[in-house]
């Protein structure tokens, strides 16, 4: 099935080779993740990580996720330890992200890590980027494709929309399962949880039979998505709100306001797992509509909705 876009490739065996060629040359690609579409090029590259940082306009002090295809090959670059094992063997291929402290003899380029001693790695489960970390012989640094602060990605056509035709190639792997990022778990000491995701806290101590602590404050930050702001969809956000203004888009949960004009649910099931999907895809849909302003209902803080929550959260700073 062809579309209107020059950049947007059909998954296939001869793109699939294109797209190898792309990354071994140093070039970015995009790619789907199971959470969101990502900007992905060669790990161990000055050149490509420095072409990552400059084409999102990102901070170079907000270190990139390194995504692998299985454990084998994070053994040069990473010191795993058994809680790491642990989770790796429940939840991966999958939307969680380890920090790890990273080797002194690593290939991954420091600029990648924020000039950290750790590193923030992943093992993503879409058929698509799998296929192209089996045969690539690097890792990839693979942030969100959008621009810094923005709404990322579920579907190839948002990242058209942020990047029109500066990335050669876009894969498309569908919309997004999830929607929203990885959970990202630190486990250099006594394991946190930096950014809350669809697998949850609860689900994280079951498995390590242990506490595991909230987001910390920290002076370095360790993961992505610990900036203040972050996630905008470039319109101010209103959250925790109980009444409509009557003019903006007003963004809830169930099904009470069907059919009403100004009103986006993210869930008519209430289900907080769809509701992570859609939030994003939702954000980018009012901005197109128009609107000046986002209001939101408030978004029950358990599971899914703890992520939910810490995204809107960030995109409604100022």
């Amino acid at each position: 099935m062809k579309n209107s876009y020059s950049n947007i490739f059909t998954f296939n065996k001869k793109n699939l080779k294109k797209t190898i060629n792309n990354l071994n040359k140093n070039n970015l690609v995009c790619l789907p993740t199971e959470t969101v579409y990502g900007l992905g090029g060669n790990a161990y590259s000055k050149t490509t990580i420095q072409k990552i940082f400059k084409l999102k306009g990102r901070p170079t002090s907000n270190p990139l996720i390194v995504h692998y295809y299985n454990l084998n090959d994070v053994i040069d670059d990473v010191i795993t330890n058994k809680l790491f094992k642990k989770l790796y063997k429940k939840f991966c291929p999958g939307p969680i992200t380890f920090i790890l402290k990273r080797k002194i003899s690593s290939k991954i380029h420091p600029l990648a890590c924020a000039k950290l001693n750790t590193v923030a790695i992943r093992f993503p489960k879409h058929k698509v980027t799998r296929s192209i970390l089996k045969k690539i012989n690097f890792p990839l640094a693979m942030p969100s494709a959008n621009r810094s602060n923005n709404v990322s990605p579920v579907i190839p056509a948002d990242v058209f929309d942020e990047f029109k035709k500066r990335i050669k190639i876009i894969l498309d792997g569908g919309k997004c399962k999830i929607g929203i990022e990885s959970t990202v778990v630190d486990l250099t000491n006594k394991p946190k949880i930096l950014r809350p995701g669809i697998i949850d806290k609860n689900s994280i101590e079951k498995i390590l039979k242990c506490k595991v602590t909230g987001n910390l404050k920290t002076k370095n930050k360790r993961s992505p998505g610990m900036m203040k702001k972050h996630y905008s969809p470039g319109i101010p956000v209103l959250i925790n709100q109980k009444k409509h203004d009557g003019v903006s888009a007003f963004i809830y949960l169930g099904f009470k306001h069907k059919g009403k004009k100004h009103f986006f649910s993210l869930s008519e099931k209430s289900s907080l797992n769809e509701a992570a999907s859609n939030l994003y895809e939702i954000y980018r849909l009012i901005k197109k509509k128009g609107y000046k302003k986002i209001q939101i209902s408030k978004i029950q803080n358990k599971g899914s909705g703890i992520a939910i929550n810490d995204r809107i959260k960030r995109s409604s700073k100022l």
